[in-house]
């Protein structure tokens, strides 16, 4: 009789470490998920920039700088790596974004232009997918390491394949929308 408690203890305990694995590996999916959905539309908004830059370009040959500093960041936000270095990235280009903005404001046949306008507004929905996207990836990065740092979770969590992962975070000159308005 004492066997089969034994057993059923046993089997008890096989199972819930095979649950908390599972929802283990059920966040970090998702984590990986919720990173590949920031990199769609980061990736959308590279693709608009070079439409933003030659319609700017035609009104606003004496802002060169502003234009080229631009082109580098979305350069270095293409070949960006883990998470804090494709935060750092693009951060940058939130910078020069609000720039060239800035300068644009001072060209009245610019913010009238229909090509403008129209990626202004392309721009703008993709700033709120980025929002969006990164705040689904950092509240699953915060369900994943709550879990993996809470018990019973953390005995499981010393495996090789679940370690902490890094909140995808804006610095301080970046933490506002990119203004798109004119």
């Amino acid at each position: 009789m004492t066997g089969w408690i034994l057993l059923g203890i046993v089997v008890a305990l096989a199972l819930g470490v095979v649950v908390l694995y599972n929802g283990l590996v059920t966040l970090r999916n998702r984590i990986e998920a919720a990173w590949a959905q920031i990199d769609v539309q980061l990736r959308r908004r590279s693709e608009l920039i070079p439409n933003l830059v030659e319609t700017v370009k035609g009104y606003v040959t004496h802002e060169r700088e502003t234009l080229e500093a631009v082109t580098r960041a979305r350069a270095a936000a293409i070949g960006g790596g883990g998470v804090a270095e494709q935060a750092r990235a693009e951060n940058a280009v939130t910078t020069a974004l609000k720039s060239l903005f800035a300068v644009a404001e001072a060209y009245p046949d610019l913010k009238a232009n229909q090509g403008f306008l129209s990626l202004q507004e392309e721009l703008s929905g993709t700033e709120g997918r980025i929002a969006y996207a990164r705040q689904f990836y950092n509240d699953t990065v915060l369900s994943y390491n709550t879990r993996i740092q809470s018990f019973p979770s953390l005995l499981v969590a010393r495996l090789p394949p679940f370690k902490e992962r890094e909140y995808f975070e804006a610095d301080d000159t970046s933490r506002g929308p990119v203004q798109v308005d004119f």
